[in-house]
């Protein structure tokens, strides 16, 4: 089926999405695993435990780069790498992007394979960043990320260590304690429960700020380098595409 033009926030509805998983020329930081076993790890968790519960199926492949009419994650040593920033928050086509800083996770004492499936089942739930709903509060919004609430927890696939996720009834307020599954681990009991190591992005007050699962939690994120996050994407009106021949001309004395 022809799609025609990709169109932002669209993102070709009603086709299952190549996403294609590269490293960034000038990453220099090892993932701790290799690339082939973490994209199909991912791939495996996907399949096996996103799609069935929210409906998203995808592809992914390893690549050397953006591929033309796919989605992209490209692992980055930190948002300071040679180019890191002109990657934006699209590829160049206008599709959605994932970045995972393979460098500021380490350093955070954090796992590449569990920060960049996190990432990638916030992209496929939602890939424009824009999903919001109500909750508990009726004065605030709270953001469709279905992984930040959960996020300390992990689970192993193909060996490999993968984030736990929110299930569609986290969202969903009138549901009981205890009377549906909220996330994959089982570990929450309720809607819109932040476990101690988790988060959740809200809007009130006409302004983006976050609420935290513990006071540690809370002081390790005000350490944490956001650029490129999807916390500080979230707080934009516009998206910008890639720019590959910029992100080259950072590169070109690597």
């Amino acid at each position: 089926m022809a799609t025609g033009k990709p169109k932002f926030s669209a993102f070709n509805q009603g086709v299952i999405p190549t996403i294609a998983c590269f490293i960034d020329k000038s990453t220099k930081t090892p993932l701790g695993v290799s690339l082939d076993a973490l994209v199909a790890a991912m791939q495996a968790y996907v399949s096996q435990y996103v799609a069935p519960v929210w409906g998203t199926p995808a592809k992914l492949v390893k690549s050397t780069g953006f591929k033309k009419n796919a989605w992209a994650m490209v692992f980055l040593d930190n948002a300071d790498a040679p180019g890191a920033l002109a990657y934006h928050d699209l590829t160049p086509e206008g599709l959605p992007i994932s970045k995972v800083f393979v460098k500021t996770t380490l350093d955070n004492g954090d796992l590449v394979s569990v920060s960049a499936s996190h990432e990638l089942v916030e992209m496929l739930v939602d890939p424009a960043i824009n999903m919001m709903t109500t909750g508990p509060d009726p004065k605030t919004i709270y953001a469709y990320e279905s992984a930040d609430p959960v996020e300390a927890l992990s689970f192993k696939v193909n060996g490999i260590p993968m984030s736990d996720f929110v299930y569609p009834a986290y969202f969903e307020v009138f549901h009981k304690p205890g009377s549906v599954k909220f996330d994959q681990l089982k570990k929450v009991t309720r809607p819109f429960q932040i476990l101690a190591g988790g988060y959740q992005i809200v809007f009130k007050n006409g302004r983006w700020s976050q609420v935290f699962g513990s006071l540690t939690k809370k002081k390790r994120f005000s350490r944490e380098d956001r650029r490129g996050h999807r916390s500080e994407i979230r707080k934009r009106r516009t998206r910008k595409k890639a720019e590959p021949a910029t992100i080259a001309r950072l590169q070109r004395h690597i």
